[in-house]
């Protein structure tokens, strides 16, 4: 595709025209459908489409209405396929950007990085990661954000709630050049099903941390934070102060965030294991070189074997099970395996849409038993959850050290009725959360967190230069750190 052609399409907003009928794209994974039965009444689906048509000349509504009814039917949600932009979609160097400002471009490149085919875990249902960390609800809402961005001047800033564009107000050049908001759904006053309830209405969305504030940059992002909370755990325990050699980490989840997980094992190391269901995952990390296609394995007994060999060795290493972390935890209680480091980081806090697959189910089988009968496949997870915290708990008497990792796998498994309580009050969790026991008192106290930066023109030698210049300001740091905390 031309590249005026694609200048225009990024100014162009929502064409006046009707785009051609588009379905999604095979080559891409799809986010589960979302089961709106017993969710959504019949007024609320209209409701849903009335809110859908809100972005659309009326002389289209009797098309798009009848499409849209469709699309809420079949997936949940209306995602408005039809308006897909045909050109490709990735991070273009800042110039490229058809903007009046500079710091709208460099937005407008961010936005398009957290929807790359290579960086979202759902591209074509603006999904980044997560499950259902969403960069914007539907593809008018993006149309009309990059139509917003590319008008802006230094003097403006574009509000958005939930991904829905508000418009340009007056402000100055020292104002964030976009107020971001997104779910402002409160846990304690509501549930699971309100949230599905009002992000099928088009009223809401969940943006996680970096996904609707356009700033996720893939599993890199979270590399640093990753390798010094795995650096920290093995401070904690004196196993370890400049590296893990020896030392096996075993979690789960290769997605968006739990990706940095294979390469941060290995910067510190140790022995990474990473279970993994998703086939696509899994040849996502493969693609991006932070795991080999030659450490992935599907039977336990090998990867025991290599496990066992690869401690002895002191090799810092990834090695990923094609399957489930309870099949792989319940294996290593049978094969007597020393494993020092524990975690998961399983999308559990989007546990009733696949966060979490059920054991014994293939993924693409939990997807089918997902659609077909949501109440048995919510028994299915929260029988896993029991067995999983079991597991644990066993390998933890042996001297394993677990830890949440701010995934909701603590919360989910108390509400499955696992035995994950401290004594018989349930106030108390067995394991405590990342922040509250490693990062928190290790690192986030003094001050410090995970920090990252953007390359905004694309080219390799830019990123050599601001590495190098990081790499001088972190030794002038270092100088002049007290010892105890010389090691963050």
């Amino acid at each position: 595709m031309q590249k005026s052609k694609i200048l225009s399409e990024l100014k162009e907003g929502i064409p006046t025209h009707l785009p051609f009928p588009k379905v999604p794209d095979k080559m891409y994974p799809h986010a589960p459908t979302r089961n709106i039965t017993g969710i959504l009444t019949r007024n609320e689906k209209k409701l849903a489409i009335k809110n859908a048509l809100r972005y659309f000349s009326p002389e289209h509504h009797a098309i798009l209405a009848k499409e849209f009814y469709k699309e809420l039917n079949q997936y949940g949600r209306i995602y408005m396929f039809r308006y897909l932009p045909d050109y490709p979609m990735y991070a273009r160097p800042i110039e490229e950007y058809p903007a009046k400002s500079r710091q709208a471009a460099a937005i407008m490149l961010m936005i398009q990085n957290n929807l790359d085919p290579n960086v979202a875990k759902y591209p074509q249902e603006l999904i980044t990661y997560g499950g259902n960390g969403a960069v914007f609800q539907n593809w008018a809402q993006y149309r009309l954000t990059m139509e917003y961005l590319s008008e802006m001047s230094d003097k403006q800033t574009l509000v958005l709630y939930s991904g829905h564009p508000l418009g340009l107000f007056p402000s100055h050049k020292k104002a964030p050049r976009v107020v971001v908001t997104n779910g402002m759904m409160i846990p304690n006053h509501s549930t699971k099903n309100d949230w599905n309830k009002y992000n099928a209405l088009g009223v809401t969305s969940y943006g996680q941390m970096t996904a609707g504030s356009f700033m996720y940059i893939g599993p890199q992002g979270i590399v640093h934070g990753t390798t010094i909370t795995l650096l920290n755990a093995g401070r904690k325990l004196g196993i370890g102060t400049d590296n893990l050699m020896g030392v096996v980490f075993v979690t789960s989840g290769l997605g968006g965030m739990s990706g940095a997980q294979s390469i941060a094992a290995v910067i510190s190391g140790a022995v990474g294991v990473i279970a993994e269901v998703d086939g696509d995952a899994i040849q996502q990390r493969i693609s991006d070189g932070y795991i080999k296609k030659e450490n992935v394995f599907t039977v336990l007994n090998e990867l025991m074997n290599k496990i066992a060999v690869c401690k002895d060795e002191k090799k810092a290493i990834a090695l990923v099970y094609h399957g489930n972390i309870v099949d792989f935890w319940e294996a290593a209680i049978k094969f007597n395996l020393n494993v020092e480091l524990g975690s998961d980081q399983t999308s559990l806090h989007n546990i009733d849409d696949l966060g979490y697959c059920p054991v014994g189910y293939t993924f693409d089988e939990a997807k089918v038993l997902l659609n077909a009968d949501k109440q048995r496949f919510m028994k299915e997870v929260k029988k896993t959850l029991v067995r999983h915290v079991k597991a644990i708990n066993i390998m933890a008497e042996r001297g394993m050290y677990f830890w949440d990792y701010g995934n909701a796998f603590l919360k989910e498994a108390g509400d499955a009725g696992a035995d994950i309580w401290q004594g018989r009050n349930k106030e108390k969790y067995r394991y405590p959360s990342y922040v509250e026991d490693i990062m928190g008192p290790m690192c986030f106290d003094f001050g410090f967190g995970p920090f990252r930066w953007v390359c905004l023109s694309g080219r390799t030698s830019d990123l050599f230069k601001s590495d190098k210049i990081a790499t001088k300001e972190l030794k002038k740091l270092l100088n002049k750190a007290p010892d105890k905390i010389k090691s963050q």
